[in-house]
């Protein structure tokens, strides 16, 4: 079904690997498509309950894909496979598409960054829940270099991570960050040896697909990401008080209760793909892809 990528399920673990190494998994229009399409798969599929975001070869993703030459964001800005996206007369940047979508995922993402993760390569990883990198990992915010500026949301989610004095560091710069830089700032969990990072991921991956009730993890998901932008503590107040009362009865909160005075492990049997309660004060449109 793809061709800019490999989609694969084990184990309640949906594995997205970017697969273009001729071009060190460089993105283009189609990989865009791609990857929102297998993040519409992974929320559809209720065997599925954590998302592991890989590149495959020595890269990550090498950034947008610039070989048609120096009129390459013109081409990109100007492609018609993106005419649905377009807001009026705004052609949308194809990295906020992407990273959106990662953003709206309704189960968790773990990023296994194997190697360089050059301009939206490092980009798309921000909306990630939780990001492993590999020792020779190294990330490139380097858009001012190019004449452009951060795209992807990174201006929403980069400052939230690592703050904005670093955040303002590395983009106006423009320059390369290290895996250690990176780990000490924040912007990674953890760093492992090539050949250790995929087991360290998938390792984590299993223990998020089977840990909780996958409607309590997906609403759990939404409410942290959706709070950093809250303006007072009331507002997390109201979605919880919500969240908790709309859970309060469900069958898997039972099943927990139950399996916990049992001492037992709970089988969860509610499914993300038949809905989540709306905990949200005003109707929220989720699909910003």
């Amino acid at each position: 079904m793809f061709e800019t990528l490999r989609y694969e399920v084990a184990d309640r673990v949906a594995t997205i690997t970017l697969d273009r190494r001729a071009k060190l998994n460089a993105y283009n229009t189609q990989m865009m498509t791609e990857l929102v399409a297998a993040f519409d798969r992974s929320d559809a599929d209720d065997d599925v309950g954590c998302v592991l975001l890989t590149g495959a070869g020595r890269a990550y993703c090498a950034g947008a894909d610039l070989s048609s030459g120096q009129g390459a964001f013109e081409r990109l800005a100007d492609d018609p496979a993106r005419a649905a996206l377009r807001y009026g007369d705004l052609s949308r940047d194809g990295g906020g598409v992407g990273a959106l979508r990662i953003f709206d995922s309704l189960k968790p993402v773990i990023a296994a960054v194997n190697g360089p993760a050059v301009g939206v390569g490092a980009t798309m990883l921000l909306p990630a829940d939780i990001r492993l990198a590999s020792t020779s990992a190294r990330f490139g915010f380097v858009f001012t270099r190019r004449g452009i500026v951060p795209e992807a949301a990174s201006s929403w989610f980069l400052p939230r991570l690592v703050g904005i004095s670093r955040a303002l560091e590395w983009t106006m710069a423009g320059r390369m960050v290290s895996a250690e830089e990176a780990l000490e700032a924040g912007l990674v969990r953890s760093l492992h040896a090539p050949e250790e990072l995929m087991p360290a991921a998938m390792k984590l991956a299993h223990e998020l697909a089977h840990a909780g009730a996958p409607v309590a993890v997906s609403l759990t998901r939404q409410m942290m990401w959706r709070m950093l932008g809250a303006g007072h503590p009331m507002e997390a107040h109201r979605a919880d008080s919500r969240a908790m009362r709309a859970r309060g009865g469900a069958p898997d909160t039972r099943e927990g209760v139950q399996a916990f005075l049992e001492k037992r492990d709970p089988a969860f049997g509610e499914r993300v793909s038949e809905g989540l309660p709306n905990i949200w004060a005003d109707p929220v449109n989720t699909r910003f892809y």
